[in-house]
């Protein structure tokens, strides 16, 4: 994405650089936003979540969709084999109840999450790239506004617009400026 915004930033001359730089961000926060996470992700992900409590499938899908800021949803059909493989390999135990199976981490299982160490979603945040956290779900929601205040503002509007993006982009720099 690097060269793509104009060197002179964002002025009333340049609008239609800026909507075209915004589209093509919007376009690739859309791709992110959604990333499939490899097995592994889903793996450490599941056992961070037993190693706080025992959890049936569901709950696991929720809350990983939760804590990733609904940037990442596993599928039940990631999830599933996955507590199958965690199971066959002895570090986690089901146990039914009401026609549901309750996940919890054996003893093996504790010593397993524990060597894992941070979650996927946490380990994102801290400048990881899966596409978690914070700043990429903000960067699609200000781009989708964009979108919207060109589709449907009026030329006064949209040079408004313009002005408030030019001063985020200047604030975004100034944060990566700062000691």
């Amino acid at each position: 994405m690097s060269g793509s915004f104009p060197a002179g930033g964002f002025g009333a001359g340049n609008a239609e650089g800026m909507w075209q730089a915004f589209e093509q961000l919007r376009s690739t926060f859309e791709k992110r936003v959604g990333t499939r996470m490899g097995k592994g992700d889903v793996r450490a992900a599941v056992l961070a979540l037993l190693a706080e409590k025992p959890m049936h499938g569901y709950q696991i899908i929720r809350e990983i969709e939760e804590r990733s800021g609904g940037s990442w949803k596993p599928s039940a059909g990631s999830v599933y084999p996955t507590l199958q493989l965690l199971s066959d390999e002895g570090l986690i135990s089901a146990e039914e109840s009401n026609g549901r199976k309750t996940y919890a981490l054996t003893e093996e299982g504790r010593a397993e999450a524990e060597a894992a160490g941070a979650a996927p979603w946490e380990s994102a945040g801290a400048g990881g790239d899966a596409g978690f956290g914070a700043l990429p779900k903000a960067g699609f929601e200000l781009a989708q506004a964009a979108a919207q205040v060109r589709r449907t503002g009026t030329p006064e509007q949209i040079q408004q617009a313009a002005v408030v993006l030019d001063e985020a982009r200047r604030r975004l720099y100034s944060i990566l400026a700062q000691d």
